[in-house]
């Protein structure tokens, strides 16, 4: 794959914004070059702009080089950006499955960009030869959630390299957000052999701080260092790599966390299966269970009336008359399976 030939000519040719922070790396005892207010330490300088510390911590729990990492406000921030960097408004498309997280397309629609649907199986499993198919000379970039949401299962890491290698002059995301809930190998191990690929990750799922707002993009040293130019200067703020420092260094109770969760799926699978409104349980890797049911609509409504909030899926496509049920703690999983006993009682 030749980069260049992928990423859009304005970006290619761009020349970044140059903060003061990213300009001096060092240790200094006089700042005067930020127009900060020499007042209210530490938070009245700029943060890190490429968030070195934090990406080290990274590197070590996860097995690869700092100059792979990306970290954006949020995943919905790296999926922004490969817009931004690779679809020409207007002129490109990206490819992607259906059904699958809505913020692919809505960054579509946003950067003017043609989102093509391929319909996975009714089993949820991926169509790769349609996938292909669907690409063309202007095609940029292919969006793959493993697991998926909203279906909830992974798709096999060999396939998925599989597609990366056939669709060799475009970008392939895997989105692998809740891919600690899996028994699925990630991806990341693959980012040597496969220069189109790039792999998202998140804070927000297993590492329990969806409200901090912190997402991975991991990728080759050529396509993260495009990204670094893209970017806003300071876009991840000290608040959140002063946090994310200290929960890297709690990895041990993350795993903790993850374990109880797989302990909570498994027992409210079984517990799903007595309901008699439940007429279908899918298979899921994830940290949450679509569930087919007799009336989506109305006893999603009627949870919400017992102040118990899912996801109704009703009207994606594939998902007819599902709900999409998150794992909760014990008490919570035992309030929603008494509500789903004593609907239309």
């Amino acid at each position: 794959m030749n980069l260049k030939d992928i990423v859009r000519p304005n970006i290619w040719n761009l020349k970044p914004y140059s903060s003061a922070r990213s300009e001096f790396k060092g240790e200094a005892s006089v700042w005067l070059d930020a127009n900060e207010n020499p007042l209210n330490d530490p938070y009245n300088r700029y943060p890190d702009p490429l968030q070195m510390q934090v990406k080290s911590a990274i590197a070590r729990q996860k097995g690869v080089a700092e100059e792979n990492i990306f970290l954006g406000v949020g995943s919905d921030e790296c999926i922004d950006l490969v817009y931004r960097t690779f679809c020409r408004p207007g002129v490109d498309n990206v490819v992607a499955i259906s059904p699958s997280y809505g913020m692919y397309e809505v960054c579509a629609d946003v950067n003017d960009v043609e989102y093509r649907k391929v319909a996975l199986y009714s089993d949820f499993s991926l169509d790769a030869d349609a996938l292909i198919a669907a690409i063309d000379q202007n095609t940029r970039a292919i969006w793959i959630c493993s697991p998926n949401n909203p279906t909830g299962n992974a798709f096999d890491s060999r396939l998925l390299a599989d597609i990366c290698r056939r669709a060799e002059n475009c970008i392939v995301v895997i989105d692998e957000a809740y891919i600690d809930f899996s028994a699925q190998p990630t991806m990341l191990n693959r980012l040597n052999e496969l220069p189109n690929l790039i792999v998202l990750q998140t804070f927000s799922k297993a590492w329990g701080s969806a409200a901090v707002r912190l997402g991975m993009a991991f990728a080759s040293r050529e396509i993260i260092e495009i990204f670094n130019k893209v970017k806003y200067p300071y876009n991840v703020n000290k608040l959140t790599q002063d946090y994310a420092l200290k929960l890297l260094e709690r990895h041990s109770q993350v795993r903790d966390w993850v374990a109880m969760l797989l302990q909570q799926r498994a027992s409210l699978i079984a517990r799903l299966q007595h309901i008699a409104v439940v007429k279908h349980i899918y298979a899921t890797d994830a940290n949450f269970v679509l569930v087919r049911v007799s009336d989506a609509c109305d006893i999603y409504q009627y949870l919400c009336r017992r102040g118990i909030i899912v996801r109704n899926r009703h009207r994606v496509q594939l998902c007819e008359q599902c709900l999409r049920i998150t794992v909760g703690t014990q008490d919570e999983n035992d309030s929603l399976i008494q509500a789903l006993e004593e609907y239309g009682k």
